[in-house]
């Protein structure tokens, strides 16, 4: 086998293309593990490992099928985290971001393309997280009870406006009310498309507590619920016989028991009668002569 040999000035050149090909390809490490945090559209990208002194990352961002944009608050950044929260404008589109590894801020390179790393795919509307909901707990005079659900505020703004949820998923959003008689494990589920959500099938006069989840149908399964809310409980109140019973039972009750006296009163008489009767006629008996035959 003959053996190629180059000369001496071609091997330099070949050396010299070599090393700055290396140097243009892989200077700087590969970002790794990127991955999207987001609750309630507060949008973090993250990444790692921790730069070193001698390179940073810049952040490109872009609507699927369109072109990237560098992200302001994220170019040539020893950080390993970027919110792209106000870059993500439009909550239904779908974005992708490349995280890429430069050289630091204030220096240059002849890399033309730095090496990056790529996103999966992140569609705020059907992925970010719905944080815990909060609610007030009210029981009205006639024992019925309302919860009030406040709408979390989101971190899209339009028009100088902060959004919450309710503005961004409109019909699309709905509540899952978790309930149960207190001190009982035996749970039931109510779903209501309105924030004022009545629950007027409880015991009167009994504790219950509740937990309220966001719900969003058109979700995937494993992102339809947000966040559990915390638990509120009911206060375990006694009732008077009024509170109780409604008028025409009460008024019922009391009739039924009238008619029960009179009923005893009357089985009293007439027994009384029967036996001075019986008593009468024995002592008439008694007082009659014997004949004499």
């Amino acid at each position: 086998m003959e053996t190629i040999r180059l000369p001496a000035a071609s091997l330099a050149l070949f050396i010299l293309l070599f090393l700055f090909t290396n140097s243009a390809s892989g200077s700087y490490p590969r970002a790794q593990n990127v991955t999207w945090k987001s609750t309630n559209f507060k949008t973090i990208l993250t990444w790692g490992p921790e730069p070193s002194a001698d390179y940073s990352y810049t952040v490109q961002f872009s609507v699927v099928g369109q072109d990237k944009k560098n992200d302001p608050n994220c170019f040539r950044r020893s950080a390993t985290v970027c919110d792209l929260s106000s870059s993500l404008k439009d909550p239904k589109a779908c974005y992708t971001a490349d995280v890429q590894s430069e050289p630091p801020r204030g220096e240059t390179s002849d890399v033309i393309e730095p090496p990056y790393t790529s996103s999966p795919r992140f569609c705020p509307y059907k992925d970010t997280d719905i944080g815990r909901l909060d609610f007030k707990l009210e029981v009205s005079a006639n024992k019925k009870t309302t919860l009030y659900v406040t709408d979390p505020l989101t971190a899209v703004f339009k028009d100088g406006r902060q959004l919450n949820i309710r503005d961004i998923f409109a019909d699309d959003l709905a509540y899952k009310v978790t309930y149960r008689r207190n001190k009982s494990t035996g749970k039931k589920v109510h779903f209501s498309k309105t924030n004022v959500i009545e629950l007027p099938d409880l015991d009167r006069g009994e504790s219950y507590c509740f937990n309220v989840q966001a719900y969003i149908s058109s979700r995937s399964p494993n992102k339809q619920l947000g966040e559990l809310s915390q638990t509120k409980c009911s206060e375990d109140k006694d009732l008077s016989i009024f509170e109780e019973y409604s008028v025409g039972v009460i008024a019922g009750a009391i009739l039924v028991i009238l008619l029960l006296i009179a009923i005893i009163i009357a089985v009293t008489v007439i027994c009384c009668n029967r036996r001075k009767n019986a008593e009468g006629r024995r002592s008439g008996k008694e007082g009659v002569p014997l004949q004499n035959v």
